[in-house]
């Protein structure tokens, strides 16, 4: 499915919305205390690994005064939706983003606390991917959160999303950018 996206959205808006533009990213999306019942997003960087390292687990760099996050903490079911928007095929073809031949990638599972034994690679994850992270206000008390995947669904060409096995996922071999 190509190169593992590194920004992408946890609690993925409906299948008729359309996907961002290149660049942008759907983030975590969950029902917000300030408009309840409705979801609400806000841009996220995401890693799965460093760039020698792809894990196919989304990490994230969080705070607890972004209302998402303390959204997720009380309810930790999401979706991340990755965009093939930059992948080869749209960008060899030249075509829209939002064309159902470029392909999307959408997985479902619980946002949960990165483990004490797992922070320095969350660190090395985030940070290497995302260098200024490091230089972000420490008052925030920004922590790393994961995302323990549940289900898969990538949608490609025309017609219905495929249901793809976690066995499945984590054997595929990112494509080298």
């Amino acid at each position: 499915t190509g190169a593992r996206a590194e920004r992408g959205c946890a609690r993925a808006p409906p299948v008729s919305w359309p996907t961002p533009a290149p660049g942008a990213v759907w983030p975590p999306c969950p029902p917000t205390e300030k408009i309840p019942g409705l979801p609400f997003g806000s841009c996220l960087p995401i890693s799965d690994g460093p760039l020698d390292n792809s894990t196919g687990i989304p990490f994230f760099y969080v705070t607890p005064k972004d209302p998402v996050v303390a959204d997720l903490m009380k309810n930790p079911m999401a979706s991340l939706l990755l965009p093939e928007s930059e992948g080869e095929f749209c960008r060899k073809n030249i075509v829209d983003p939002e064309d159902p031949r470029c392909a999307r990638l959408t997985l479902t599972g619980q946002m949960i606390a990165v483990s004490p034994e797992e922070v320095e690679f969350a660190k090395q994850a985030m940070f290497s991917r995302h260098p200024v992270m490091r230089k972000w206000p420490r008052q925030y008390e920004w922590f790393f959160m994961k995302m323990k995947i549940e289900h898969i669904w990538l949608q490609k060409w025309y017609g219905g999303a495929a249901d793809i096995s976690r066995e499945e996922y984590f054997k595929a071999v990112p494509r080298k950018a």
